[in-house]
């Protein structure tokens, strides 16, 4: 015998044809909740709320525009559904089909309720799952391989564009253009998966927000990636993210103002009949020069 060795059956009608019915299971979860006969599916009907999630547009902390300025949880918290793996009581007659040429006392008879998704967290029903095991199955916390997915994700601090040039030199009074390369290691989005057991969970990661410290003492949130500077704008602002020096860098002592551009990454993830939120936090910095104009008489 292998120790851990599991045999899964999807509970078909012939179950139910016997007239076995969930009813340990239905009566143990109470009011609202419980295993239900549905068709020739073990259906699971809870009324746990789920937790909702969301993000936008952009402003800044200066006249440029912009302004200053979770996870998800087990199967208690699986909105609609409860996906407890539970062992059947009382355990199937000896001869039944479920114990898949294992003998009562070998191990038992467990249902999984959310073992295969039949819609969206929220929906009123599930495909169930009903399997032999020897030693009774560790639940697999959703969350906890979302963090495993997010662990596959290559996520960067912003691609930093700026004007002015690092290497030029700027002049005090003028826009200042701030963007990213929007790609999916620096903006997103930016995608992988992770599978425990039975739990596949998805995740999607993209930036919610910026934070620009221009080094003057002064910060810029944007929401979008920025607006890559042309010569055609002339001395237009940046529409979207974008800031004005009101004095030189020269006041700094280095001599040049350090410009850092702070990612907040929103990660939205889904599987295991629940969803939730993560954020990651990355940086890049660079600094630039700054001058008055030079008046020639």
């Amino acid at each position: 015998m292998l120790t851990g060795r599991r045999s899964t059956v999807t509970v078909g009608a012939a179950l139910f044809l016997t007239g076995y019915a969930l009813t340990g299971l239905a009566a143990a979860d109470g009011p609202g909740g419980g295993v239900a006969l549905c068709g020739k599916f073990v259906c699971v009907d809870a009324s746990t709320p789920g937790k909702p999630g969301s993000s936008s547009g952009g402003s800044q902390a200066d006249p440029q525009g912009g302004s200053d300025e979770p996870a998800g949880d087990g199967a208690s918290t699986i909105p609609g559904r409860d996906c407890t793996i539970r062992k059947l009581d009382p355990q199937p007659d000896p001869s039944s089909d479920l114990w898949d040429g294992h003998k009562p006392g070998d191990g038992a008879i467990y249902v999984s309720p959310c073992a295969e998704a039949s819609g969206g967290a929220g929906t009123d029903s599930a495909v169930g799952r009903v399997f032999w095991a020897e030693d009774e199955p560790t639940a697999v916390d959703p969350a906890v391989v979302a963090r495993q997915a997010v662990d596959k994700m290559l996520l960067r601090g912003p691609e930093i564009g700026i004007t002015p040039k690092p290497g030029g030199t700027g002049v005090i009074g003028m826009p200042v253009y701030m963007w990213t390369a929007a790609g999916p290691e620096t903006y997103g989005p930016n995608t992988a998966s992770a599978t425990a057991g039975a739990v596949t969970v998805s995740a999607v990661a993209k930036v919610s927000k910026i934070v620009w410290t221009m080094g003057d003492g002064k910060s810029v949130v944007c929401t979008t990636a920025g607006t890559p500077y042309k010569k055609s704008y002339g001395a237009e602002p940046s529409p979207d993210c974008g800031h004005r020096y009101t004095r030189p860098s020269s006041t700094e002592a280095s001599g040049k103002y350090h410009v850092t551009a702070t990612s907040t990454w929103t990660i939205d993830w889904t599987g295991g009949g629940t969803s939730g939120q993560l954020t990651e936090v990355r940086d890049s910095d660079v600094d630039i020069s700054v001058a008055e104009v030079q008046v020639v008489n």
